[in-house]
């Protein structure tokens, strides 16, 4: 296993900034971020996000949350990991958009 680095917040003042990797062998997008206060997560617990679903997050979940400013990092974790995965999207396969 290993993860390909794609960028990490360039405006973050402390060592622990948000990032983003792609994991090689599963695909996966690996996200790095602040965790959120008692409020959010309040907020998150209580609501019933998707019907007959139950309300909050599993315990073997876990909710971060990045700035605006890495959506073109997330974009680019997106894309690298359909493009090694051979998937097909909501759109089609990947390699006719």
């Amino acid at each position: 296993m290993a993860l390909q680095f794609v960028g990490k917040d360039p405006d973050s003042p402390h060592g622990g900034s948000p990032t983003v990797w792609v994991e090689d062998e599963t695909d996966e997008v690996v996200i790095q971020g602040w965790l959120p206060d008692l409020e959010m997560m309040s907020k998150i617990d209580k609501t019933e996000w998707v019907p007959g679903h139950p309300a909050g997050v599993p315990d073997h979940e876990g909710v971060v949350r990045i700035p605006a400013r890495m959506i073109p990092f997330l974009r680019e974790a997106c894309d690298a990991a359909e493009r090694r995965a051979g998937s097909t999207g909501l759109h089609g396969p990947v390699e006719e958009r």
